[in-house]
């Protein structure tokens, strides 16, 4: 999978895991990709947290079952961060209730170690661009939870957005960056940062994963999109 284009720089990735084999195993696979540089490796959250701060990846790939400061304690400094950088939560543990924290922490993407290989190049590519991403075997948990939510919680409705702002949302859910979306409806990219910023206090969503999911779970964007 090659997404770069002539005289672009690959997406820069910190990988943070506890288990020396498994930080290995991830290198060796976004090594596949030419369009990722893994520029740094983490043992614990603290030194993620550090070493984000010295090399300035796009992408952080975190465990979430780390010593000292685990996976989801880590996103949450990083979310704070001055300077905006990506995060993945990449998993052995798929629980709902580790997928709700990691959303609420300001993760943009979350994955499964058991996941197929080519959902973790898809998802570095997606959060690199600014976009969000889950694993569909996430995602499909996830829809299940926001549906029941959204029974409970109707002023989450899709009724309170303008045409203009589906279709910025149609994008969102499709995991495209800003830029996209704008080439997409021939929009500026600041206009569809408004148009996201709007979404997003009108559907009462936290994040872009979470719109991301609204617009799944309304029907805008196809599971087959991706």
């Amino acid at each position: 999978m090659d997404e770069t284009t002539p005289g672009s720089r690959p997406i820069r990735v910190l990988v943070a895991d506890d288990e020396a084999m498994v930080r290995a195993g991830v290198r060796a696979i976004l090594a596949r990709d030419p369009g990722i540089e893994v520029v740094a490796e983490a043992g614990d959250g603290h030194e993620a947290v550090a070493l984000t701060r010295r090399h300035r990846p796009d992408v952080v790939l975190l465990d979430i079952q780390m010593p000292g400061l685990d996976g989801l304690a880590a996103a949450a400094r990083l979310h704070r961060e001055p300077t905006a950088v990506g995060v993945i939560m990449l998993t052995t543990f798929g629980q709902d209730e580790y997928v709700t924290r990691a959303l609420e922490e300001g993760a943009d993407g979350f994955l499964l170690k058991a996941d197929d290989p080519r959902e973790l190049l898809n998802g570095v590519h997606a959060v690199g661009a600014g976009g969000a991403y889950l694993s569909p075997r996430v995602a499909a948990r996830v829809i299940a939870g926001l549906r029941a939510h959204r029974a409970a919680h109707p002023h989450r409705s899709l009724d309170r957005l303008t045409e203009r702002e589906r279709e910025v949302l149609a994008g969102v859910g499709a995991g495209l960056s800003n830029a996209e979306i704008g080439s997409r409806l021939h929009l500026v990219e600041g206009t569809v940062k408004a148009h996201v910023s709007a979404v997003l206090a009108k559907l009462d969503a936290r994040n872009r994963v979470e719109a991301a999911i609204c617009a799944y779970e309304a029907g805008l964007v196809p599971p087959s999109a991706r």
